[in-house]
């Protein structure tokens, strides 16, 4: 924290000294005062777990009070991912509005590519960044001026996060890294509210905050573990013991997080300290919340609320996030502050990584040269405008789909083997009921078929769903990775 408030007081007198050096102004030339900007991203947490968006079994009062002040992207996506770790591209794709095929095959931010951060320094702000990063370290420099309590990984034990100081060079070094005896969203929170407080720039600021919860591990401090019950949680409709086919990605470490098959109370007691994670989250935004109204600068922020990516936690059998299904590239969307609507949800198709050309255009600034993501301005203008038709998700190169408003369509290659599935997502959102085999829906399925075709060679993507290997690697089924390993078929999960 030293060297964020000593680099911030000569950061101040340099700044008021080329403001003395201006001419004045004359009367009428006054510039509009630009908004600041406040980004809040938790980690791993679905759509769906929103008090004030429907989910009465999860305590979310500030995420709540951001919703009513604001307007909500019901059905904002991620693109998916190229490798496990999805909040990697993810984070990837929100930083650069690039879509997922444009980066490595981890998915991460080169030091080639512009950030929404530094256009926005090099605009005029004042960025500031805490918690986790998970992408190449020399871009964060570039793209921040101040930094605090900064997570370069992507996953610690809450209590003891690696943790460094802002570093100009870039670079970060292991030596460097400190540890505090607090919880990880506290670490971030602190950092934030001292930024808040100490802030007299008369420039705009851009603060990003992004937390490791709800994360795993799941091991919220007590008070937050007390308030949920699994007497008082219920059981995800589409809670299934075991996925009912190998979508490739069975034995992955988010899916050995509880045993095989999965058991209705492991279930329970996971979504219980889920929630607890959330709710551990949603009371620290509350804090950075207030420090924002006391700083006297709420009135002129706009404050977004998103996630990385979604998590299954027993629904279609599954407990992680690399998966195509609702429950897992579903985000929460939130904006609010100056200029947007209250208490709007809007039901338009948009992706999480338009939130760059959208900031962008919000502020009047120049947007990348090279980006694929949209400006969900004309949504904010009137929420029943429509900016996509369709969005594209792919995992890997096994698995592919596609949705439009009324319907979804999923595509496997595992082990030679393909696996299609249909929804009539509109009447069918937990995406229980596949209609492939129903001869009624042939046409959808031909159509929508062509349209997952026509958006994976949109998109740069190599794959050719005509080829009988999609003209990729296949992927190994779970069943052949455990013959190779001499390990048994039998499914349990006690020896993968």
């Amino acid at each position: 924290m030293k060297n964020y408030k000593n680099n911030f007081v000569l950061f101040t007198l340099l700044s008021l000294m080329m403001i003395s050096c201006r001419s004045p102004k004359t009367g009428g030339e006054a510039k509009i005062k630009q908004p600041n900007i406040l980004l809040l991203l938790s980690d791993d947490q679905s759509f769906n777990t929103i008090n004030g968006l429907g989910n009465k079994e999860v305590s979310t009062p500030n995420i709540d009070r951001l919703v009513s002040e604001g307007t909500t992207f019901t059905h904002a996506h991620i693109m998916g991912g190229k490798t496990g770790a999805i909040c990697m591209p993810s984070r990837a794709m929100i930083m650069t509005g690039k879509n997922v095929l444009k980066f490595n095959i981890q998915g991460a931010i080169t030091s080639e590519d512009e950030t929404m951060p530094q256009l926005l320094k090099e605009a005029g702000y004042v960025t500031f960044g805490t918690g986790k990063w998970h992408n190449n370290r020399d871009s964060y420099a570039k793209s921040f001026t101040y930094g605090s309590n900064i997570f370069l990984g992507g996953m610690s034990n809450h209590l003891k996060v690696p943790l460094h100081d802002f570093d100009p060079s870039g670079e970060y070094p292991k030596k460097n890294r400190r540890f505090e005896d607090k919880f990880s969203s506290v670490l971030f929170r602190e950092a934030t509210v001292d930024f808040l407080e100490n802030y007299n720039e008369e420039k705009p600021f851009f603060a990003f905050v992004s937390f490791t919860s709800p994360h795993d591990p799941r091991m919220a401090p007590k008070e937050y573990e007390e308030m949920f019950k699994t007497e008082k949680i219920s059981l995800p409709e589409n809670f299934e013991p075991i996925h009912p086919f190998d979508n490739g990605e069975l034995i992955i470490r988010d899916e050995n997080l509880l045993p095989f098959p999965r058991t209705e109370e492991a279930v329970l007691g996971e979504l219980a300290s889920y929630y607890a994670m959330i709710s551990e989250v949603d009371d620290n935004i509350g804090k950075i919340l207030d420090a924002l109204e006391k700083s006297g600068k709420y009135e002129n922020t706009i404050i977004i609320f998103a996630s990385d990516n979604g998590l299954a936690v027993g629904q279609h059998g599954l407990i992680g996030k690399q998966s195509l299904y609702d429950h897992s590239i579903r985000v929460p969307l939130i904006f609010s502050g100056p200029g947007i609507k209250k208490g709007v949800r809007t039901e338009s198709l948009v992706y999480l990584h338009d939130l760059f050309p959208t900031i962008a255009d919000l502020v009047g600034i120049k947007k990348s040269k090279i980006i694929d993501a949209k400006s969900l301005k004309p949504i904010l203008d009137n929420p029943n405008e429509t900016i996509r038709e369709t969005v594209f998700f792919l995992y890997k190169n096994f698995q592919r789909g596609v949705r439009t408003k009324d319907w979804k369509l999923i595509k496997y290659l595992v082990d030679g083997w393909q696996t299609t599935q249909l929804f009539e997502i509109n009447k069918d959102p937990l995406e229980m009921n596949n209609l492939v085999h129903d001869p009624k829906y042939t046409v959808e399925l031909e159509q929508m078929t062509a349209l997952l075709q026509e958006c994976i060679y949109e998109s740069g993507d190599k794959v050719q769903l005509d080829q009988p290997d999609w003209g990729v690697k296949v992927i190994k089924s779970w069943a052949t990775k455990r013959k190779e390993k001499g390990l048994s078929l039998d499914y349990t999960g006690k020896d993968l």
